[in-house]
């Protein structure tokens, strides 16, 4: 089912209309149409938006909407249709269809719905929760922070206009292959987006071809292909092939899951997908189609490999490495109030459990698992690639034998698979979208394991009698990965030495108010994940899905590379076309005015 969006004609009028007073900054050049905003005292640039003088025209879009064929909309909420009036900022619009918002209301929950809307956000917090699916429509509607215009791009060239186009008229740019993000990087207010999902070829070879020495098999796949399809792809050929991709199916493997560096279940074998990138075609801010490899422009595919996602070039296209897939087993783990309501003892069996995750790492495994307020202790999967199911319980043996001596009670079971492909379409739990909250995390290095798990799990309890949920994978990205190939990525080096990466959500509403939000905001930064600083000092945080608020964000994110890569986005984008939130060069700007304009401080 399609939710219609307005088309720019029929918003003509009122892009032509909806034009205020504002002020360029009279200290850059022309083309960059700075406003001048003063905020909390301080004075800021800011980005243009509907409203400004800067904002332009309606012939001008117009012209862009030609060059994109046809391809430019005004955005609405994904719920739109179960209102009576949808109030935007470009003007109100008759919205409501029964039909439709039936049909949003059943699939708001669905990641695949969600993907399939062109500048939808997975998670709604940061897009300020507005415009629900209800059944009262006379709710007020409105964008809130969810962008003004989207270009549903078709070809490079659409690409290359869209970039153009906001950096001639300053405008905040998003870039969007499938919205699958915690920190709503796909979202923003005022913004264009650049909405690449219908890039979809794959490419497969068994014998890559091009520069970096390696001549293995290899897949290119387009800026909009999701896990799913390109393991469907790989699975078919003979023998099966394999390549990293997230653990959810529906993530895009070729837009921020490698420039966050991407780690899934085979990371433990491989490394991170940015690990086994051999190329990326891209666009970078000047609007220019290049090719990132390690002989042609090597310090843009070194930053491209996991220095940080919208920073440096928008992938159209990426090529990786890819494995055969191997026999697998699978076995799940529960520990809940069915089995035990005995508080101290359910912590004693997570203090023994997390106590062998160098083990199980430093065997091969992977391991899933969530930790939900309730004594709940769900575990899916536990996962050997590799292996067969004598070979995974003799591995496993150490931590059933604990529990069993302390008396607690589980549930567990076990299932073999011919291939990875097939246990990670039958084990691997549905995600589901449409949920508000805040997201944090850290990642546990295996030396904190081995000296301070109980502070550890004392984190883990602090962190869910604060209201967090923990979803927890055990992983090291260098354990199966050559040292002499860590470096060859511009991943933080810690990853290499950790075993246990870890999300922490708190829920809350993204309409909340701003007294709640902030609040909330200081308790995952400074309490819940603090909790986990403490405990772990030499982990590290995965910056697709961490709290870009805390402190040291540069550090956390990518330790020792940062230098590096603020260099290397100060001379690929020098002023600044992309932006998504803690990222390399990000230090000056900032979302002023409750979160809405991206300024940069004067």
């Amino acid at each position: 089912m399609r939710i219609n969006t307005p088309s720019l004609f029929a918003s003509t009028v009122l892009l032509a209309h909806h034009v205020a007073a504002g002020t360029a900054s009279p200290n850059n050049p022309p083309s960059r149409n700075w406003v001048q905003r003063k905020w909390n005292g301080s004075n800021y640039a800011c980005k243009c938006y509907a409203g400004d003088a800067c904002w332009p025209r309606a012939p001008e879009w117009q012209a862009l909407n030609a060059t994109v064929g046809g391809g430019l909309r005004v955005v609405t909420p994904p719920a739109v249709s179960c209102y009576n009036t949808f109030q935007g900022p470009l003007g109100n619009i008759s919205a409501y269809d029964a039909a439709a918002c039936q049909a949003v209301t059943t699939g708001f929950p669905s990641e695949q719905f969600q993907v399939d809307l062109p500048a939808a956000g997975l998670w709604t917090y940061f897009t300020n929760d507005t415009c629900r699916p209800t059944t009262n429509p006379t709710d007020t509607c409105t964008l809130g922070y969810y962008p003004v215009l989207v270009i549903t791009a078709k070809t490079t060239d659409h690409i290359q206009a869209g970039i153009k186009f906001a950096n001639k008229n300053n405008l905040r740019l998003i870039v969007r292959n499938t919205g699958h993000d915690f920190l709503g990087r796909s979202v923003g207010w005022g913004a264009l987006v650049i909405n690449t999902h219908n890039f979809q070829d794959i490419t497969v070879t068994n014998s890559w071809q091009g520069a970096g020495g390696y001549t293995g098999s290899a897949v290119t796949v387009g800026a909009g292909v999701q896990a799913f399809k390109a393991l469907k792809t790989l699975h078919e050929l003979s023998p099966p092939r394999v390549m990293v991709t997230g653990e959810c199916a529906t993530v895009g493997v070729a837009g921020g899951l490698p420039q966050g560096g991407g780690h899934g279940p085979l990371t433990n074998l491989y490394g991170f997908l940015a690990d086994t990138a051999l190329e990326f075609k891209v666009i970078t801010a000047d609007g220019v189609l290049r090719t990132a490899n390690a002989v042609t422009n090597p310090d843009l595919f070194w930053a491209l490999r996991g220095g940080g996602p919208a920073s440096f070039a928008v992938i159209v296209s990426a090529s990786y490495k890819t494995f055969v897939d191997l026999p697998s087993t699978g076995v799940i783990l529960n520990i809940t109030p069915a089995q035990n309501t005995n508080a101290t003892l359910f912590w004693q069996g997570v203090t023994a459990f997390h106590g062998y995750s160098n083990h199980f790492v430093g065997k091969g495994l992977y391991v899933y698992y969530e930790l939900v307020p309730g004594l709940v202790l769900h575990v899916q999967p536990i996962l050997g690639i590799g292996k067969n199911a004598t070979e995974l319980q003799a591995i496993l043996k150490p931590l059933f034998d604990d529990l069993n001596a302390m008396g607690l009670a589980y549930d567990t079971s076990s299932k073999s698979y011919s291939t990875f492909y097939e246990l990670y379409n039958d084990m691997f739990e549905t995600e589901t979208a449409g949920q508000s909250a805040l997201t944090g995390g850290w990642a546990l290095a295996k030396t904190d394991v081995a000296n301070n798990n109980a502070g550890i799990v004392s984190a883990f309890q602090n962190a869910l009698n604060h209201g967090a949920i923990l979803v927890g994978h055990m992983w090291n990205a260098g354990e199966g990965l050559p040292s002499r190939e860590w470096n060859n990525s511009a991943v933080n080096p810690r990853f290499r030495s950790v075993s246990d990466k870890l999300i922490t959500v708190l829920p809350l509403a993204g309409n909340a108010p701003l007294a709640d939000k902030a609040a909330a905001q200081q308790t995952l930064t400074g309490v819940i994940d603090g909790g986990l600083r403490a405990a772990a000092p030499n982990g590290a945080a995965y910056v697709n899905e961490a709290d870009p608020f805390q402190p040291n964000w540069q550090t956390a994110f990518w330790g020792t590379n940062y230098p590096a890569l603020l260099r290397l986005r100060k001379r690929w984008d020098p002023t600044g076309v992309f932006y998504a939130v803690s990222t390399p060069g990000t230090e000056d700007w900032e979302q002023i005015e409750w979160g809405t304009r991206l300024c940069k401080k004067l």
